[in-house]
């Protein structure tokens, strides 16, 4: 019974950390394609908008950087 929870709970931890991986990653993507079209914006609140994404862009570029070592580590093993 207890390895059966166990190997029930592993997959289940597996598969949503791999879903919150994705929404990271497509998050990322969408914070740095709003930063560079707001800096490309000639008006003062665009650019003002592009140094205010940097708040978010910045701990997304630490966690994504995490999950690939994360899985590089994974696949040398």
């Amino acid at each position: 019974m207890i390895s059966t929870v166990t190997t029930a709970t592993v997959a289940t931890l597996t598969t949503l950390a791999g879903s919150i991986a994705l929404v990271g990653i497509c998050t990322l993507l969408v914070l740095l394609v709003q930063k560079e079209l707001a800096l490309s914006s000639r008006g003062h609140f665009a650019r003002a908008l592009g140094q205010v994404l940097r708040i978010g862009i910045v701990p997304l570029l630490i966690a994504f950087a995490l999950i690939v070592a994360m899985r590089v580590a994974e696949a040398l093993k």
